[in-house]
């Protein structure tokens, strides 16, 4: 029988194998750790959904924080396969105007298995830089710029001619298969503050995809580099210019740990507004719900949904020079650890507004449009409120006041 607290909330029971902001929330709510399938909710790295998940029975009350097939979502070719078939699907439905807005993201293709593709456009745009990033590693690992196809020519031999290296000598070990990755179009002309290219890193809770039910933080952060942005050609393998991963910035030699490379989203579009007017911030702001929303319609039809599963998306965005978003990634698990006091403060709050909004307890009536820093902007369609003329997007808003971490 489960126990209850002092004002009579049944004591919800967790499992977690992070040693992070995860678990100083779960104990800060006067949640009971567990180690056995008895939890009311577990909060799981991505190797349990694929060795456990289909292994075990849920009870009604039990919440998992990954639906089955996330990687549809946060796996970089995944994704990208899925953006060009909604487009494609919206373009055969004669729907011309809203395939139009999936412009979010630019030329992509898979290679090797889309290698003779990428050389076509590749050869329609001589002299632009292309970007190349694994499809399964996370923090800045193995991603390279290139202006040239002699640089990537390994992926193209391969491909072609797999048992090349084999054919003359039958005892010889099967060669090296190509490791697949994703080849972009490089944004070359990125919006800078200071002189130094950034990312904003966006948080977004799914609770549905039966039907869509969206959640956006209004709180984040941009992720700034320590080195002045250069396309010089010298410096396209400088990972302290191109790349704003806080994994790559901290061994920068002049990375300072107290200040951390990045500012709260807030503050960011304060200086839109300052820098470009009140309309202008607001439209840029605006056009990230869209193509969050936009996303996620585009791996809703394919999404496993479940009622015991939710999902905490970290969406990383760019800007252009113009103030036009540019989607890089969605990651299934952003990080939930912090690197500066600031840090902790925002991710203890983001995950104590996770719980709020997933009610455990039962305190909540189900109908509220807004939980802290959380606000409601899809449930089957968009949400509208009276708001919405003067500010078509909370996000990068005031959030309420936080509750003070331990």
């Amino acid at each position: 029988m489960n126990r209850r607290d002092t004002q009579g909330h049944r004591t919800i029971k967790f499992r977690t194998f992070l040693r992070n902001t995860v678990l100083d929330v779960m104990r800060h709510r006067g949640w009971k750790e567990v180690d056995s399938d008895d939890w009311d909710i577990i909060w799981a790295e991505k190797d349990w959904i694929h060795q456990c998940f289909d292994h075990i029975h849920l009870e009604d009350r039990q919440r998992v924080n990954h639906f089955r097939n996330y990687y549809e979502l946060c796996r970089k070719d995944m994704l990208i396969k899925n953006l060009k078939k909604t487009k494609k699907r919206l373009e055969r439905e004669d729907r011309q105007a809203e395939a139009a807005k999936y412009d979010f993201f630019p030329p992509t293709f898979v290679v090797p298995q889309e290698y003779g593709l990428f050389k076509e456009e590749y050869k329609k745009h001589k002299g632009v830089t292309w970007i190349m990033k694994p499809i399964a590693k996370s923090q800045g690992k193995g991603i390279f710029l290139f202006t040239r196809l002699s640089q990537i020519t390994e992926w193209n031999r391969l491909k072609q001619d797999p048992d090349a290296d084999t054919r003359s000598r039958r005892d010889a070990p099967p060669p090296p298969k190509a490791e697949t990755y994703i080849v972009q179009r490089y944004l070359d002309d990125p919006y800078l503050v200071g002189g130094k290219k950034f990312d904003m890193r966006i948080y977004v809770l799914v609770t549905s995809y039966s039907p869509l039910t969206v959640y956006l933080y209004r709180s984040g952060f941009a992720r700034f580099t320590f080195h002045r942005f250069s396309m010089n050609p010298r410096d396209l393998a400088n990972s302290y210019i191109h790349l704003t991963n806080v994994a790559i910035q901290k061994t920068a030699p002049d990375y300072d740990p107290q200040s951390g490379c990045k500012w709260e989203l807030m503050h960011f579009k304060q200086y839109l507004v300052a820098r470009h007017g009140f309309t202008a911030a607001n439209e840029c702001f605006a056009r990230i719900q869209s193509l969050i929303v936009r996303t996620l319609l585009a791996v809703q039809r394919v999404v496993i949904n479940d009622k015991h599963c939710f999902e905490l998306y970290g969406y990383d965005i760019m800007m252009d020079n113009s103030l036009k978003p540019w989607l890089i990634e969605v990651n299934a698990s952003p990080s939930l650890t912090a690197d500066t006091w600031m840090d902790y403060e925002l991710k203890f709050a983001l995950l104590t507004d996770v719980f709020d909004v997933l009610d455990l307890e039962g305190r909540r009536t189900g109908t509220e449009d807004r939980v802290g820093g959380f606000d409601l902007i899809y449930r089957g369609a968009p949400i509208e409120n009276a708001y919405r003329a003067l500010c078509p997007s909370m996000l990068g808003c005031d959030n309420p006041p936080r509750r003070d971490p331990p």
